[in-house]
């Protein structure tokens, strides 16, 4: 099939044009904060203990995470796959290249760096207001697959992070007279290609939300502080290696040892780290989130 001819462009505001690249973003953090205030709400939720945060602080928590998604998904790009981006901060023949690292719009976040950086505000956060670091994780990585699932839809429009070659009557040839417009060229080639974003946005974001929000509706397993951090990073982390098979390898990181690639390596200790949460929650008796 042929690729549609999407602008990642919306609309122009004058100068400043709306992609829908900086929307979803938009709309994954807005429905995740409203998902999230939902379950912080919900007192039942949290028998025999109480919510870790009230309202206020999660609104005030959002925009920590969300300058951490931001940060680290962009220094995480950078560090795990285009690693010259800091050089050229100081050696970039112009001021574009230069600042490259902090051209946002351009594309190129990596979901791993924001996960880090989600980590590290989540960290900082629940010790500035002494409460239980593994019950405010659990908030935020229940609402995650909806930022998620809005991020693999943006790539799509954008035609990019596409798939392996194959012949499945699905297949999308990644190349229109937009992008040959844009680029000069097809990246992709002419070739038919898995629609990697979609399985992604499936599984990433659709699947992997009804997971956590059985865990948490269902089966009430906030009681039990970081079980659904736990479950978000094993399912994150399969689901990723899974469809590394069929997604494209970054350009220079297609010759890894084993036939390993970059997102099944980092995906790795994340399947490792959540299975140890999930074990550890399990062992335990439901206790207060705030304790």
């Amino acid at each position: 099939m042929p690729f549609p001819e999407f602008d990642p462009v919306l609309i122009h505001l004058g100068p400043l044009p709306i992609r829908w690249y900086a929307l979803a973003y938009v709309a994954g953090i807005v429905l995740g904060w409203i998902y999230a205030a939902r379950i912080v709400k919900t007192e039942r939720l949290w028998t025999p203990g109480k919510p870790p945060i009230t309202g206020p602080q999660l609104d005030d928590l959002v925009l920590w995470v969300t300058l951490g998604i931001i940060l680290g998904g962009r220094f995480g790009y950078a560090l795990f796959y285009k690693p010259e981006m800091f050089g050229q901060l100081f050696t970039g023949p112009s001021w574009g290249e230069r600042l490259e690292l902090f051209q946002l719009w351009t594309g190129g976040m990596s979901f791993h760096g924001g996960l880090l950086g989600c980590t590290l505000a989540v960290v900082l956060f629940s010790r500035r207001l002494k409460v239980s670091i593994l019950s405010v994780g659990d908030v935020a990585l229940a609402a995650a697959p909806i930022g998620l699932c809005f991020g693999r839809l943006a790539n799509f429009v954008n035609g990019e992070l596409w798939g392996r070659t194959t012949d499945v009557p699905w297949a999308i040839r990644f190349c229109n007279a937009r992008i040959e417009q844009v680029y000069g060229f097809c990246p992709a080639g002419n070739e038919p290609r898995h629609p990697s974003q979609l399985y992604e946005a499936g599984l990433e974001g659709i699947l992997l939300f009804i997971v956590l929000a059985l865990a948490v509706w269902k089966w009430k397993l906030l009681r039990k502080p970081g079980y659904v951090t736990g479950l978000f990073l094993v399912g994150y982390g399969l689901s990723r290696a899974l469809l590394e098979n069929v997604r494209q390898p970054d350009v220079g990181l297609d010759h890894l040892p084993f036939g390993l690639t970059m997102g099944m390596m980092l995906s790795t200790p994340m399947i490792l780290i959540g299975a140890w949460l999930i074990h550890r929650a399990w062992k335990r008796p439901p206790v207060a989130a705030a304790d």
